[in-house]
């Protein structure tokens, strides 16, 4: 899995030349950007692989980067888990302690039990289990702070980062973490394979955690959630 070419910035921190930034205004949405510039040649300034689009907003962390799969669509959808790994890292690596990062499948991100924000995964019209797709797009999104029309505690079941004690969270930090950890995690995968993958996400993941007499794995195949249970198998595809 490649993640691209030289490219410069806006006003993230330094990032690694393999990514080249591209920010967009409060109310912007980086994922679209991203599928835009997804194709090779679609923008002189920045497009295809490495292409990290992320948005300058008060309340929200929002980012996306094209990717480019160098295998067939099924097993290159462990990618977006790998992404996941990496958001989880950058968020448990400043979490006060002992606050836990879970996931609910797929992209479900909960911190102190309260959801967060999500994962995202974008593919070319048409793609096929079988082929390699021409891209991929990974992206986040994360609640840093309830805007002054919310009231904390307003929406049960739901939190911000602020609110469980994160502090000093910046857009542009948490993009460029979790750019860093994304080269981290696909390393990893490229050193260590799918099982390595698929083990620090279970590790996180709520569903069927702790139940007796359940297994739960990964297929690497397609990226899905296989969980046995007495009676049978479940299959629980990423989309």
């Amino acid at each position: 899995m490649h993640t691209g070419h030289q490219g410069g910035g806006d006003t993230l921190p330094p990032l690694p030349s393999l990514f080249a930034p591209v920010m967009l205004r409060e109310g912007g949405d980086a994922m679209a950007r991203a599928v835009e510039l997804a194709p090779e040649g679609a923008s002189p300034i920045a497009s295809g692989a490495g292409t990290l689009v992320w948005v300058r907003a008060l309340n929200r962390a929002e980012a996306a980067v094209v990717l480019e799969p160098d295998r067939p669509l099924g097993p290159a959808r462990l990618a977006y888990l790998a992404a996941a790994n990496a958001l989880a890292d950058t968020l448990s690596a400043i979490a006060p302690p002992e606050l836990p990062v879970t996931w609910r499948w797929p992209g479900t991100l909960a911190v102190n039990g309260g959801v967060v924000g999500q994962m995202r995964l974008a593919l070319p019209e048409g793609a096929t289990e079988d082929a390699i797709p021409d891209w991929m797009v990974v992206g986040f999104e994360l609640r840093l702070a309830w805007p002054e029309s919310v009231t904390p505690g307003e929406r049960p079941g739901e939190t911000s980062l602020q609110e469980e004690g994160f502090e000093d969270l910046t857009p542009a930090g948490l993009t460029e973490a979790w750019a860093r950890h994304l080269m981290a995690n696909m390393d990893e995968w490229n050193a260590r394979g799918p099982r390595r993958v698929a083990e620090k996400y279970l590790a996180r993941l709520e569903e069927a955690a702790g139940e007796k007499g359940v297994k739960r794995g990964i297929d690497p195949n397609t990226g899905a959630l296989v969980i046995h249970r007495e009676g049978g198998r479940e299959t629980w595809p990423i989309s």
